[in-house]
């Protein structure tokens, strides 16, 4: 009984773990408690529940004998399709009976302890350049495209500094937002920019929550409502955030 105690213990590792780097990294509510559940059945637990929120995970199996629900915590989420992907392709690998618990395990350990995989520089050029997309796409004119793409590679540079410096959710933001308004009235009052509003709309694209918006929703469309609320009003603060720190720079300049 022991023993068999302790493997139903393993398998419960195993799927906190999946769910885990999941939620962590950006993946849909319905989509980490489907992989849990999914993970347990193909190790032969017939009955398993999972209840999941954007900051915690509760697991349980249920059985003849006794056995521990647990509870884990999620302190910060980040956007990495990758490890989604990465955890999706094990869970696969597990259902077709090709990996045993402590392989399985081992390699969700690979994947948590993996890092970003693209480094900062890279982020930061993908941001500016996406920033004078954007301004090209909403119609601004090419004069303002070097200026978009300077103002969105700093912003999104002072988020990414702004989020290690100061812990307090959605004031990053804000402050991004902000650097980006005055960058945006810089090039304007020095006469390399032309449209304002251009350019500030295409250099605030890369800080706009669209996954979060888009797996409020999904969530939403799924039954899980509270996970859907809580997205939404994360996604409704970050967008106010970056709107306040453009409205303080139209205020005082």
């Amino acid at each position: 009984m022991e023993k068999q105690m302790e493997i139903k213990y393993d398998i419960m590792e195993v799927c906190l773990l999946a769910g885990k780097i999941m939620l962590q990294s950006g993946a849909e509510t319905y989509r980490v408690e489907d992989t849990m559940m999914r993970i347990a059945a193909s190790f032969g637990i017939k009955e398993s529940h999972s209840y999941v929120t954007p900051t915690g995970i509760i697991f349980s199996i249920e059985t003849s004998e006794p056995t521990k629900t647990k509870l884990i915590r999620i302190s910060e989420r980040t956007t990495d399709l990758k490890k989604v992907t990465v955890v999706n392709s094990i869970s696969r690998r597990i259902s077709s009976g090709e990996l045993s618990i402590d392989k399985a395990y081992e390699l969700l350990e690979e994947a948590d302890a993996a890092t970003m995989p693209f480094p900062f520089y890279i982020q930061i050029l993908a941001a500016a350049i996406a920033s004078g997309c954007f301004l090209i796409m909403f119609q601004g004119s090419w004069h303002d495209f070097l200026p978009a793409v300077v103002t969105g590679g700093i912003g999104f540079l002072s988020l990414i500094y702004f989020h290690k410096v100061v812990p307090i959710k959605f004031f990053a933001e804000f402050l991004a937002s902000f650097t980006i308004g005055m960058l945006s009235f810089g090039f304007i009052w020095s006469g390399v920019g032309f449209e304002l509003d251009k350019i500030i709309i295409g250099s605030v694209m890369p800080l706009v929550p669209g996954l979060l918006i888009t797996n409020a929703v999904r969530d939403l469309m799924a039954g899980h409502l509270v996970s859907g609320l809580s997205k939404g009003a994360e996604a409704f603060l970050t967008a106010f955030a970056i709107g306040s720190g453009i409205a303080i720079v139209f205020t005082f300049v």
